[in-house]
């Protein structure tokens, strides 16, 4: 049976590369020419919103139904607030909070600033279960440990994006949230019986999908009990037979980054592509592209040899790139066109009034309780950022945000950084005020070990927690749940005026 003369177009829809640079580079354009489906943006592509506007507005001449994709979570993992801080809380400050209503407006926030760059879909939101602490990569973009509220508050973050005509991707599917590896390193395992992955990490994959949710991302996650040798990116018993037949799901399904390591080291990228398209998948993200796309296209040549070989069917090509082009007419049928920031204050009182409700406090190691008036600081304080590389799936260089904050509103704050590099506390002596930032020290003991010293030499310390809470220590423990721009500027107002 002779194949489709359309086979490589085919075989271009289904990839969504990234690239380098603030503006599209000519191979970019010239494979959006020839049926290029989709694309996605880093915060290496991005200056501000007026430049993603014309950047994507570019690609859009040479293919208008190109599906623009982004990772914007809010709160930790932002790209087109990398530089500053999301406006937003992330998942976990709303699950804190607990009013799925605030989270529909959160994620409706996020979308209106997605749609007026012209981004059609957001890889977000994470609806993993955050069931290990240990969690080294998901934690904080978890709402939480309990499925139930993981799943409330998935649909209504979901409800709330696509109500603004981008379309939402929920991950990581089937769960990434009882992991102790990072899937950007290595492969995880996930060790839960077909009970237990239906009664905790299931429920809100079965609610986005209830929800309506446009687009699902599998991640590379090895679950013996549904597939012992493949991890789910390559396993048809997984995407095909768990995510489809069983759950119901028919939008498309896109792949995780295929660069990253928990499947990288098992294949190469064509490999990759070939077998995650034969279990199911409709759309390969790859983070990472070659100089002059030849990468990109050295996937396009792999897939087509593929189908000429009978690896892979081209119904299954075709499929794919249907629902690719599916989800291109959901968002184009619902666009806003081209539109101001026009609700851009109404929506920062939003993130900060959440990232408030969130905050919780800690006097002399009772326990942690919503926050009410605060003791305003005598004076400028020395704040020591104890600061761990947070994970990959962050953009490098995103702040916390707290020093800089404090800078704002008390003028003669001085700053120090202390990294697993040179684990060193600075002078601590004197009397001036002492703010102690950290993240997740429940999972690094050298900073819970840097952090008890600071609080022995000084138990007048402000600790700032941004991630999971860990024991309370110091005279005021104060906790954020998550790192966002809203979030320090919420903190250090609190700690200037007590309010």
């Amino acid at each position: 049976m002779p194949h489709s003369p359309d086979l490589a177009r085919l075989a271009l829809t289904v990839l969504q590369p990234g690239f380098d640079g603030t503006a599209p580079p000519e191979w970019l354009l010239k494979a959006l020419a020839e049926g290029l489906g989709g694309a996605v943006l880093f915060a290496r592509n991005i200056v501000d919103t007026a430049q993603t506007a014309g950047l994507v507005a570019a690609m859009r001449e040479e293919n208008p139904s190109v599906v623009v994709a982004a990772d914007e979570e809010a709160g930790v993992v932002t790209r087109l607030e990398a530089r500053t801080g999301s406006s937003w809380p992330g998942n976990r400050a709303l699950g804190v909070v607990g009013d799925p209503g605030r989270t529909e407006r959160v994620a409706r926030a996020v979308g209106h600033l997605l749609a007026s760059v012209g981004v059609t879909l957001d890889y977000a939101p994470s609806v993993d279960v955050n069931a290990n602490p240990a969690n080294p990569v998901i934690g904080i973009r978890s709402f939480g440990a309990d499925p139930a509220l993981v799943a409330d508050h998935g649909a209504a973050w979901i409800k709330g994006l696509q109500s603004t005509g981008v379309a939402a991707c929920a991950k990581h599917f089937p769960g990434h949230g009882d992991t102790i590896t990072d899937s950007h390193l290595a492969l995880p395992t996930v060790h839960a019986s077909r009970d237990l992955l239906w009664e905790r990490d299931l429920p809100p994959f079965q609610a986005a999908i209830a929800a309506g949710v446009r687009s699902v991302m599998c991640g590379h996650l090895l679950v013996p009990v549904l597939d012992p040798a493949f991890p789910a990116t390559l396993s048809r018993p997984i995407l095909t037979g768990l995510l489809r037949d069983e759950l119901g799901f028919t939008g498309m399904l896109v792949t995780d980054a295929i660069e990253m390591q928990a499947v990288a080291a098992l294949h190469s990228p064509g490999e990759i592509a070939v077998r995650s398209l034969a279990a199911g998948v409709d759309a390969i993200c790859v983070g990472v592209s070659s100089e002059h796309g030849e990468s990109v296209y050295a996937l396009r040549d792999a897939i087509v040899a593929a189908v000429h070989d009978g690896r892979l069917g081209e119904e299954r090509l075709a499929e794919a790139a249907a629902r690719v082009h599916a989800l291109a007419a959901w968002c184009a049928e619902r666009s806003p066109g081209s539109r101001v920031w026009a609700e851009r204050d109404e929506d920062v009182r939003l993130g900060l009034s959440t990232a408030r409700a969130a905050l919780r406090l800690a006097r002399s190691g009772g326990e942690l309780q919503p926050v009410g008036e605060g003791t305003p600081l005598a004076s400028a304080p020395l704040v020591v950022d104890i600061a761990p590389r947070l994970n990959l799936a962050v953009a490098p260089g995103t702040p916390t945000g707290l020093y800089g904050a404090l800078l704002d509103l008390l003028p003669g704050t001085t700053g120090v950084t202390v990294t697993a590099e040179d684990p060193e506390l600075p002078d601590l002596s004197g009397d001036r005020p002492l703010v102690i930032v950290v993240y997740e020290a429940v999972r690094h003991a050298w900073v819970r070990d840097l952090v008890a010293r600071a609080v022995r030499q000084r138990p007048d310390a402000i600790v700032v927690e941004t991630g999971i809470p860990d024991t309370p220590l110091g005279a005021t423990y104060l906790t954020t749940n998550g790192i966002s721009r809203a979030s320090a500027q919420v903190v250090a107002r609190w700690l200037v005026d007590g309010q």
